[in-house]
């Protein structure tokens, strides 16, 4: 395993910034995300700390080893594609093998490796299947044993789980967790999925426009997220656009269309003044419904859709004054409002409600 640090990293496509003075540093051992939206940078980063793109300016060093100028296979890292990457003339054995053969490993030491290989994905006794014989999780699996077959320093991973469906995505991150932990590898994960990074990471950093808009833990970034791209591009949230009254003990008073909300401010060390802007983030299932008056946090209004999914329902409400429906969704449902008439209530506690910068 290995520790990364990125210092003053940029790369430029033409007149395109792509990754714009960038720090970063990575635990050894740590399973790290990167995403955000297309055309973050995510993956132009991924693919410059695994050396395909050399910087424009800035270092990477892979614990004090200095790789910024290093080629990619000379960095002593392996890369899983969203897209395979198999031999399809090849069968399983061979594929894994393939990366061993080019570094002219003893032919007796590939057979043990890819062995070993294939037994931490579990694919023991299918290296004589052909790749057009495997399912898509196993063609997965595949993958994931060539790159790890080669004992890389650093694994990364990109968008690797796209082309699966749901049931070998939920599957397949449990393996590649399990597998990354069970033998201690330094492992950048790029994703759009989020729940994918909420369920998986150790951290994970949201980029912007080339730059860092959030790191932390996924618990961290998504009950605390620091502006109102990251709260609205980590699952779903509901913005609302206000003005500072008053601060009172931990709580900001926000004035909004819906009337007075109090909230907490996302950054501990943020005092907003009076009269300031401001924006609110308040997730759905941090909203409840109710037929009677709330005495705090009360937003009133109009149901516009009811969903029932099973394990939740979902609320779309329509309120005076305000253009954009008001999302709410209520966990385990023992009965579903459906009502379009009814004057509902909907109300978050202000710990639930976070106060961010105007955007």
């Amino acid at each position: 395993m290995v520790s990364i640090h990125i210092r003053g990293l940029v790369r430029r496509f033409e007149d395109v910034v792509a990754i714009d003075n960038l720090d970063l540093d990575i635990a050894a051992g740590e399973l790290f995300f990167l995403l955000g939206p297309s055309g973050c940078g995510k993956t132009t980063l991924l693919r410059s700390i695994a050396g395909f793109h050399l910087p424009d300016e800035g270092k990477i060093k892979f614990d004090n080893d200095d790789v910024t100028q290093v080629p990619a296979h000379k960095r002593e890292t392996a890369m899983m594609f969203q897209s395979y990457a198999l031999w399809p003339h090849l069968n399983v054995f061979k594929n894994v093998a393939f990366g061993l053969e080019e570094r002219k490993v003893p032919k007796s030491e590939i057979k043990e490796r890819v062995e070993e290989a294939l037994a931490m994905v579990k694919m023991e006794g299918l290296g004589t299947r052909k790749v057009n014989q495997l399912s898509g999780g196993q063609q997965q699996r595949v993958a994931l044993a060539r790159a790890l077959v080669v004992r890389p320093r650093c694994l990364m991973l990109d968008e690797p789980l796209s082309n699966l469906d749901a049931k070998l995505r939920i599957e397949m991150r449990s393996e590649i967790r399990r597998i990354c932990k069970e033998f201690g590898l330094t492992a950048i994960y790029v994703t759009h999925d989020q729940k994918e990074a909420l369920s998986m990471a150790d951290r994970l950093a949201v980029l912007d426009a080339g730059k860092i808009a959030q790191i932390g833990t996924p618990e961290e970034v998504y009950r605390r997220p620091t502006n109102a791209l990251v709260a609205g591009f980590i699952g779903e949230t509901n913005l609302i656009p206000g003005t500072v009254a008053f601060s009172s003990g931990d709580n900001v008073h926000v004035k909004t269309a819906f009337g007075e909300l109090a909230a907490r401010p996302a950054n501990p060390d943020w005092t907003p003044e009076a009269e300031e802007k401001v924006t609110l983030s308040i997730r759905p299932e941090c909203l409840s419904l109710s037929r009677t008056p709330q005495p705090q946090n009360q937003i009133t209004g109009h149901l516009s859709e009811s969903v029932y999914l099973g394990e939740v329902a979902q609320y779309s409400l329509i309120s005076e004054g305000h253009p954009h429906p008001i999302h709410i969704s209520e966990l385990n449902p023992r009965r579903v409002i459906r009502d379009s008439k009814q004057t509902l209530h909907a109300s978050a506690k202000p710990e639930d409600v976070v106060l961010l910068p105007h955007s």
